[in-house]
C-alpha cells in the first residue's frame, strides 16, 4: 500500500479492516509514531468551540446513542464546572421502626461485648462513635450526611468536609453503610482501620471452602492444548481518565484540588500559573482530549494493525477523570462512557473491545452496592449497568446473552469467542477497599456474589474444556493495599482450583503502572508517562508468547504547544521476553506464564539490576520515577509473587508498591 494512502487521519481510519489472526512470521518490530500536532477536526461533526485552536481543548458535540440525547456544553465547560448535581437521585435507606431500632441496639451491644479490641484506645472510641452514627442512620437517615459533615469539621479530617460528605456527595452512602454494617464488630474495625487509621487491620477471616466448588480439581489434569503456531495480536489499554474539563494553560502544578483546571492555582502564585498546562497533558493531570486522540492514532500504526485490526482489545477500566464527587453526576459518567467507547470503535479497528468497569467509572466513585441490600438500595446502580451494557451492545462487542448477563451481574459477564476462548469480565469494585458497601458483612468473603458468579463460569469452562481469560480493574494482589483481605483470599483459592488448565491469563488495571499483567495507563497522573501494551497470543492455547510496550514522554509535551506540526510520540519501550528472560532457560516459543515469571523473580534475587529495570518500566520510563534500593528490592520481588492481598500483607515489606 503506498504511503500516501494513509497520510491523513481519516484515511487511517478507513484502512482498518477485519482480520483477527496473524501468522507466526508476522513479528512485531520496535517502531515509533509521532501524532499530528493539529487536532483531527473530522473526528466529530460538530463542536461547541473552534477545534483548530491551540489555546483550549476541543469541546465536541456528543450524542448518547442509548438515550438519543445531546450532552450540553455546561457538562464539560472547563470555565464553568458545575457544582453539586441536583438532578440525579441520591437514595437513602428506609427509616427504621422503633422495634427495629431496639433490635439493632441489642445486637450492637452484644457485638461490643464480644469484641476483644475494646478498651481505653482509639479503636474502641472509633467503633463506639460508629454505634451512635448507626442509630442516627436508622432513626433519622436524613440527618446522616449532616452528622458526617459536622464530625469531619470537628476533628479536622478534611478541608472540604461539606463537599465530600454532603448528601449530594457521599453523605447518603455513608448513611446507608452505617445503617447496615456491624459497626461494633468486624465491619466497624475494618472501617476504622481503612478510612481513619484508628484500629489495627483485622486478620484474614478463616475460610470455609466446604461446598464452594461443585467438583474437585481433576487429578490428573486434562492434557494441555497444543500450540497452533499462529499468533493473535491483542491490545491491552487501561486507565484513560479523560478530562473533558481540562483547561489548556491553567495551573498544572496546583496545590489544591484538580490541576489543569481553570480554577486551579498554586499558592505561591495564585494569579498566574507557575506551570501552564500543556495542550497534550501533564504529570499531575488527567488526560485531555488531545492526548486521548494521539494515543488512539498511534496504536494501530506502531502495532501494525492498520489493515488487520486487533483480534480483540482488553480495556481494564477507568474512563472518568478524578473530580471530587460534588463535581460529578450520572450524566458526566455517561458522557465519558459514550466518548471513549465511540473512539475505541472508530480508531482501533473491527475487533471487539472487552471492557470492565473501574472504580472511577461509577457515580459516586469506587462504589458498587450488593444486590442483597434492602429494597431499592440493592438496585441503586442499575442505571450504570443498564447504560454501559447498552453501549457494548450498540458497538456490537458482545452477544445478547453476555449483554443480559452484564445487566444482571454488576456489569460482569462471560463471552465465549468463536475461537474457543472465554473472556470473563468482573466488577472489582465489589472487593475494592475504597468501596464503602464492602464493609457491610465484611467478615464474609463474597457478600455480593461476584466470586460465586466467577466460580460457576470457571466450572462451566472446565466442563467444556475451554480456556479462560479473566479481566478486572482493581488488582487482587501485588502489595495488598487495594483489595480487601477476605475476598482476595477466596479469589486466590479460586485461581488455584482452576489453574493452569482453565485459567490462561488474568489482567488488571487501576495502579496506572506497568506491573506484569497490570496494564499501563494512558493518563499521566501521577508522575507517569502515557503507555499501552500489545500481546502476541497463541491462537489455540491462548497463552501469551510475547508482549510489547510503548510509552510517550510527558516531559516533552510543553515543547509541543503553539505549533500544529507535531503531537506526542509513542516510542517502543521494551519487549517483555527479551528484557526479563535473558538468563532464563526457556524455549523460544514457550509461554510467558506464571512459571516463567517466577523464574524472573529468581533472577531478580540474583541480580538486583533486573529489579531496577522493572522499577523503571513500572513508571513507564518517567523521569520522575524514584530508584529502587534497599528494602525496595525484596519488597518488589515479594509483590510480584503475591497473588492476593492477604499474602502480601502477611509476607511482604510494605511501602514500596507504587513509583508515583
Amino acid at each position: 500500500m503506498p504511503a500516501s494512502v494513509c497520510l491523513s487521519f481519516i484515511r487511517v481510519i478507513l484502512c482498518l479492516t477485519a482480520v483477527l489472526a496473524v501468522s507466526g512470521d508476522d513479528v512485531i518490530s520496535p517502531s515509533n509514531y509521532t501524532a499530528p500536532g493539529a487536532f483531527p477536526t473530522s473526528v466529530y461533526a460538530q463542536y461547541y468551540n473552534s477545534p483548530t485552536a491551540t489555546s483550549a481543548q476541543v469541546q465536541p458535540v456528543i450524542s448518547d446513542p442509548v438515550t438519543h440525547e445531546m450532552f450540553p456544553l455546561w457538562l464539560t465547560d472547563p470555565n464553568n464546572i458545575p457544582q453539586n448535581d441536583t438532578t440525579d437521585p441520591h437514595p437513602l435507606p428506609p427509616k427504621a421502626s422503633s422495634s427495629k431500632i431496639l433490635q439493632q441496639a441489642i445486637a450492637q451491644i452484644q457485638s461490643i461485648a464480644k469484641n476483644p479490641t475494646f478498651g481505653n484506645n482509639t479503636c474502641a472510641r472509633c467503633q463506639a462513635s460508629l454505634e451512635i452514627a448507626k442509630f442516627v442512620a436508622l432513626a433519622a437517615p436524613e440527618e446522616g450526611s449532616e452528622l458526617a459533615v459536622q464530625l469531619c469539621e470537628l476533628f479536622s479530617y478534611s478541608s472540604t468536609c461539606a463537599n465530600t460528605y454532603s448528601r449530594l456527595a457521599i453523605g447518603n452512602i455513608l448513611t446507608q453503610v452505617a445503617s447496615l454494617a456491624d459497626v461494633g464488630g468486624h465491619d466497624g474495625q475494618l472501617l476504622c482501620y481503612e478510612f481513619l487509621g484508628l484500629c489495627p487491620l483485622p486478620p484474614t477471616s478463616p475460610l470455609n471452602l466446604t461446598g464452594w466448588f461443585a467438583k474437585p480439581k481433576p487429578n490428573p489434569l486434562p492434557p494441555p492444548k497444543q500450540p497452533s503456531g499462529n499468533r493473535l495480536k491483542v491490545l491491552h489499554i487501561s486507565d484513560f481518565h479523560i478530562d473533558a474539563r481540562y483547561a489548556t494553560g491553567a495551573e498544572a502544578n496546583c496545590t489544591l484540588g484538580q490541576c489543569c483546571r481553570a480554577n486551579a492555582f498554586n499558592t505561591q502564585s495564585p494569579d498566574s500559573p507557575l506551570f501552564p498546562a500543556p495542550r497534550f497533558g501533564a504529570y499531575s493531570c488527567d488526560a485531555p482530549y488531545a492526548l486521548i486522540l494521539s494515543v488512539l492514532q498511534a496504536i494501530p500504526v506502531v502495532a501494525g494493525t492498520e489493515e488487520t485490526g486487533f483480534a480483540f482489545t482488553l480495556f481494564t477500566g477507568d474512563m472518568l477523570t478524578r473530580d471530587s464527587d460534588n463535581q460529578k453526576s450520572r450524566a458526566f459518567t455517561e458522557y465519558s462512557e459514550v466518548v471513549l467507547y465511540d473512539l475505541f470503535k472508530r480508531l482501533l479497528g473491527p475487533g471487539p473491545v472487552y471492557a470492565t468497569l473501574g472504580n472511577h467509572d461509577s457515580y459516586n466513585d469506587d462504589l458498587a452496592a450488593p444486590y442483597t441490600l434492602e429494597g431499592e438500595l440493592g438496585k441503586q446502580f442499575d442505571w450504570l449497568y443498564d447504560h454501559v451494557s447498552a453501549l457494548w451492545k450498540h458497538q456490537h462487542w458482545l452477544p445478547e446473552a453476555s449483554i443480559e448477563m452484564a445487566r444482571l451481574h454488576y456489569s460482569a459477564y462471560m463471552v465465549k469467542r468463536a475461537d474457543g476462548l472465554r473472556v470473563i469480565s468482573l466488577n472489582t469494585n465489589l472487593w475494592y477497599s475504597a468501596n464503602y458497601f464492602n464493609y457491610i458483612n465484611s467478615s464474609q468473603p463474597d457478600t455480593s456474589g461476584i466470586l460465586r458468579f466467577l466460580t460457576d463460569e470457571l466450572q462451566d469452562a472446565e466442563d467444556a474444556g475451554d480456556r479462560v481469560w479473566i479481566m478486572g480493574h482493581v488488582l487482587s494482589g501485588w502489595d495488598g493495599t487495594n483489595a480487601l483481605l477476605n475476598p482476595s483470599n477466596l479469589s486466590i483459592h479460586r485461581v488455584d482450583r482452576f489453574s493452569p488448565h482453565v485459567i490462561a491469563n488474568i489482567f488488571w488495571g487501576h495502579s496506572h503502572e506497568d506491573q506484569m499483567s497490570i496494564g499501563p495507563s494512558v493518563t499521566p497522573m501521577t508522575n507517569l508517562n502515557s503507555g499501552f501494551r500489545v500481546y502476541e497470543v497463541d491462537s489455540s492455547t491462548f497463552e501469551i508468547l510475547d508482549a510489547h510496550t510503548w510509552q510517550s514522554s510527558v516531559n516533552d509535551y510543553p515543547s509541543l504547544d503553539s505549533q500544529l506540526e507535531y503531537g506526542p510520540t509513542y516510542s517502543y519501550e521494551y519487549n517483555t521476553r527479551k528484557t526479563y528472560g535473558g538468563n532464563i532457560t526457556w524455549g523460544d516459543h514457550d509461554p510467558l506464564n506464571a512459571t516463567w515469571w517466577h523464574m524472573v523473580t529468581e533472577q531478580m534475587e540474583i541480580s538486583s539490576s533486573l529489579v531496577q529495570t522493572f522499577n523503571t518500566y513500572q513508571g513507564k520510563s518517567s523521569i520522575l520515577t524514584p530508584p529502587c534500593t534497599g528494602d525496595c528490592i525484596p519488597a518488589k520481588i515479594c509483590y510480584i509473587r503475591s497473588g492476593s492481598a492477604s499474602i502480601a500483607q502477611e509476607n511482604c515489606i510494605q511501602g514500596y508498591g507504587s513509583v508515583q
